[in-house]
């Protein structure tokens, strides 16, 4: 791996060995503060932070070397910690890694085998926190295949999405909830130079404002009540990579100052901090809300806003782009249909019809909730109109399709609206009728014949108006 600068602690009573050790890791590229003791080592980790400690195992007074590695454990848990000893035994280094250190440098040591240990160290907790978030990753996988549509209306969102991916530029993903806006952002992410570096995620809208400032900049010890230890914030996560702000709308007043802050200038310190923190990371921003209105009404920091809407992204509601539904249907039928270890599972035309017919709402989630629930439910292979939800059947309360009073600037499926006005008054029909044909025919001014045909057509059996009854005389 590359060797990545890091700030490191040197803590040692000989003021010779903490020099040359300053010198050697200095040239390797890191920042080095020393300790002559273990009472001025504590003080600079409770005050500042260290990537790496490296400890010197026998110093005078009442704390050691091992000592020091409690103490940096309880106070900074992320740092790295290396015990430096003129005495290695077995015993001592097993001690030591119980104490939480990495490993043990021998004295006198080789400068080489000093810096590449080092680097082995820093690079080992890179990976740890790089394979937590690839787990958190993983189990969003599916949802990040989730992001399909042939539509010319996605067809410009994923033209878009690989035009930004190249850039460093910072993104505003505005549209409906349930609409994809994470799994856009993860497209941009992974489509990216970034995307062997963390992509994190935050909700702005899900926690009080302390507990998000110390989410996203992290706090030092004794900062506030329950400021245990040091703690990194997701801005230090997220080096190198992305960090998602979702419902961004959300964020408190004061967060927003902050986020401006480092927005202008990639710097910040932690909660009770008075180091600096730089970092490198792409900002992507997601809300559901119009921000235009909430920056009007004063919600909303104007300059911040100007500052996340350098690209803006709007994602389509599922109803402008219906046409993409039968192949987000067959997607989510075969994701959740592999993970219930069901064979591949398909919807009848009159089924397909049903979904393409409801609103939709709550969007491609709510879409995706709807066949989970069905997978679930029915052995297959085939989805008939009986096995979708009954609020997706009988959208509103009289079972009729709503008409609108005009026609939206992304035009409207007038053949799935009609298909859909004389599916609800089927369905109420016979309700009326108690599941009786002969008297739904009469209510629709049908012969039973017609009624039959277009109860075929729509996959409708009288269960879905009501339970069976015994029917009258079917002729004509």
């Amino acid at each position: 791996m590359v060797t990545v600068p890091a700030r490191i602690l040197v803590v040692d009573d000989e003021r010779g060995m903490r020099e040359v050790l300053s010198t050697i890791l200095g040239r390797a590229g890191h920042s080095v503060v020393t300790a002559a003791d273990g009472q001025e080592a504590l003080q600079l980790v409770g005050s500042d932070i260290f990537d790496l400690v490296i400890t010197d195992l026998k110093m005078p007074g009442r704390l050691g070397g091992m000592e020091i590695l409690k103490a940096v454990k309880d106070i900074a848990p992320d740092t790295v910690l290396l015990v430096l000893t003129a005495y290695a035994t077995l015993e001592v280094g097993i001690e030591a890694v119980k104490l939480g250190a990495y490993d043990v440098l021998t004295k006198p040591f080789n400068n080489e085998h000093v810096v590449l240990t080092v680097r082995k160290a820093l690079d080992a907790k890179r990976l740890t926190v790089e394979n937590l978030l690839l787990k958190r990753e993983l189990k969003g996988k599916a949802s990040f295949e989730n992001l399909v549509g042939t539509s010319e209306v996605m067809q410009k969102v994923f033209a878009l999405i690989r035009r930004v991916a190249e850039t460093s530029s910072t993104v505003l993903i505005c549209g409906e909830s349930g609409t994809g806006k994470e799994l856009v952002a993860r497209a941009i992410h992974y489509n990216s130079p970034r995307r062997d570096r963390p992509f994190v995620t935050v909700n702005c809208g899900a926690l009080p404002e302390p507990l998000l400032e110390s989410e996203l900049f992290g706090h030092m010890r004794g900062s506030f009540t329950g400021a245990v230890s040091n703690k990194e914030g997701l801005f230090e996560v997220a080096d190198g990579g992305t960090l998602f702000l979702d419902e961004i709308a959300d964020a408190p007043p004061g967060i927003q100052v902050k986020l401006l802050r480092v927005l202008q200038e990639p710097e910040f310190r932690r909660i009770g901090g008075t180091h600096t923190i730089k970092v490198d990371v792409r900002i992507l921003a997601a809300t559901n809300k119009d921000l235009d209105k909430a920056v009007a009404q004063g919600l909303f920091r104007e300059d911040l806003y100007y500052r996340l809407n350098v690209i803006p992204i709007t994602l389509p509601s599922l109803r402008s782009h219906p046409d993409d539904i039968p192949l987000l249907v067959q997607h989510f039928l075969t994701v959740f249909g592999q993970r219930a270890n069901k064979p591949a599972l398909t919807a009848v035309p009159a089924a397909m019809r049903a979904l393409q017919q409801y609103e939709w709402r709550g969007n491609v989630r709510e879409l995706e909730n709807v066949l989970e629930r069905v997978v679930a439910l029915v052995p297959g292979p085939e989805i008939t109109v009986n096995d979708v939800a009954q609020w997706v059947r009988s959208p509103s309360p009289n079972g009729e399709t709503k008409v609108p009073t005009d026609i939206p600037p992304e035009g409207i499926d007038l053949e799935c609206l009609i298909n859909g006005i004389e599916r609800g008054l089927l369905v109420r029909a016979l309700e009326r009728s108690g599941g009786v044909k002969k008297e739904a025919a009469r209510l629709l001014k049908l012969n039973t014949r017609s009624l039959r045909y277009r109860l075929d057509k729509y996959d409708i059996k009288p269960a879905d108006g009501a339970s069976a009854a015994p029917e009258e005389g079917e002729g004509d």
